[in-house]
């Protein structure tokens, strides 16, 4: 399910999907965003939106399914989920150590 699918489930229920509420789910979409604008892109523009990779992520997070059925779940080859899995994580994962030390 991408993320215009789910954006408009109850509170409840979108945090039954992927493990956290609406509001900070999109916390989480601007601290990826932020990061993503200081970044000049080149070359072919990614299948999905920063919401969806993010949606992707705790996807992974919530179920501990293998890459190769998270990409099959969002249409993209196996390596393409992990590297996307791995850019948000390291993304959240910078923003908050610069949060608690920066």
């Amino acid at each position: 399910m991408t993320y215009e699918q789910v954006k408009s489930l109850k509170s409840e229920d979108f945090k039954r999907l992927c493990g956290v509420r609406p509001d900070t789910f999109n916390e989480m979409l601007e601290v990826v965003r932020s990061l993503h604008r200081t970044k000049q892109k080149t070359g072919r523009p990614g299948k999905l939106s920063l919401e969806d990779q993010l949606l992707m992520t705790l996807e992974y997070w919530r179920e501990y399914r293998t890459y190769f059925h998270i990409g099959q779940s969002w249409g993209v080859n196996e390596s393409t989920a992990y590297r996307i899995i791995r850019k948000i994580e390291d993304t959240l994962t910078k923003s908050a150590y610069l949060l608690f030390f920066g």
